[in-house]
């Protein structure tokens, strides 16, 4: 029996050599970056950054939301930096804690809904850098703000409204995979370009979709979404850094997202695992109700601090109807086709048929 049991300790510490891989390959280059670069004045300056990540990067791995959740309003409401600032933050600090998160996740082989993701990662590499090329320049900052604000503010609701109902999905509606492909490309561009312009959202839209058209575990659902995070996190940082490259005077990178990353990122290279670890442990409805209330607060500051009135305030408010009617409509086409499903089978299944009576 100890001899099974020195198999299985071995076999779990093999399964992680990856996730410590990249720790250490991580915090090598930080080191050496800071050491090399004489960055220590910009950890003393930007420290409040790397307190606030120490909880976003909790919510990165825990919830369906990426550490820019918590990044974008500290950065720009708290802050007051501009929303391209806290965009591009989002991107970069993600790059690493969702990263580390996947890695984690990959490691420790959570469960994840691979048919839906794989044609959603192609939508993201289509449409992230379309958004960063062509929407993002055309998009003031205030109104980069308020898209951010009202996404989440959506989400909040829609926990809110169902989280007793979400917590307690099991298994997955087959119906709703035929269109795995259909829908992931779709998902993927359309997320993409949310993305582009806040540097969060994907994940959201993608738990939205897995949680209420395919009506999944959030065990499956939370890892799935924080793998597409990661990965429109490297293309969105990516392009954007190219952009600036080439085009300065258009696609503006400012030198502050660097300076509040290297204060950041060690924290969050363990935060975001720590939480993808720890909401296996504990229950997951606590996290999800107090981000959700974060969700709807940050909602209300943004129209405080920007003064929103008159027509961008009725726009704004149009636009959080126009998502929640879209959660709406996932969770009614779910649990349509959830019930035609089980009806099917109860036809098929004489012994089902008289239970179901």
């Amino acid at each position: 029996m100890n001899s099974d049991r020195h198999k299985i300790s071995n076999s779990a510490i093999l399964r992680f050599w990856p996730f410590l891989i990249w720790l250490f390959c991580f915090y090598s280059f930080w080191i050496a970056l800071v050491v090399t670069g004489d960055h220590f004045s910009r950890l003393q300056t930007h420290w409040p950054i790397a307190l606030a990540m120490a909880f976003g990067s909790y919510v990165a791995g825990s919830t369906p939301m990426g550490g820019g959740t918590v990044g974008f309003p500290v950065l720009v409401l708290l802050f007051d930096h501009p929303g391209a600032l806290g965009r591009n933050f989002a991107f970069s600090i993600q790059s690493i804690g969702m990263v580390s998160a996947s890695i984690y996740i990959l490691s420790s082989r959570q469960s994840l809904n691979w048919n839906l993701l794989k044609p959603t990662l192609i939508g993201s590499l289509l449409g992230t850098p379309f958004g960063a090329i062509w929407v993002t320049p055309l998009i003031s900052d205030l109104h980069v703000k308020l898209t951010f604000a009202v996404v989440w503010f959506s989400f909040g609701l829609l926990h809110l409204m169902k989280l007793t109902e979400l917590i307690q999905l099991s298994g997955i509606n087959q119906r709703a995979r035929q269109f795995d492909i259909s829908i992931g490309l779709i998902l993927g561009f359309c997320g993409g370009l949310v993305a582009s312009i806040t540097g969060v959202g994907i994940d959201m839209m993608i738990y939205a979709v897995l949680v209420l058209l395919y009506r999944a575990d959030l065990k499956t659902a939370i890892p799935t979404s924080v793998l597409l995070m990661a990965f429109t996190s490297l293309v969105g940082l990516g392009t954007n850094l190219t952009l600036s490259n080439y085009y300065p005077e258009i696609y503006h990178f400012d030198p502050e997202v660097f300076n509040n990353w290297i204060a950041a990122a060690p924290v969050v290279a363990l935060g975001a695992p720590l939480g993808a670890l720890v909401v296996t442990l504990i229950p997951r409805t606590p996290t999800l109700l107090f981000v959700s209330l974060l969700c709807i607060v940050q909602f209300f500051w943004t129209i405080y601090e920007e003064q929103v009135q008159g027509l961008s305030l009725f726009v704004t408010v149009l636009f959080v109807l126009i998502v929640n009617l879209c959660f709406h409509f996932l969770y009614r086409w779910g649990k349509a086709s959830l019930q035609n499903n089980i009806s099917r089978k109860s036809a098929d299944s004489p012994i089902l048929a008289e239970e179901n009576q």
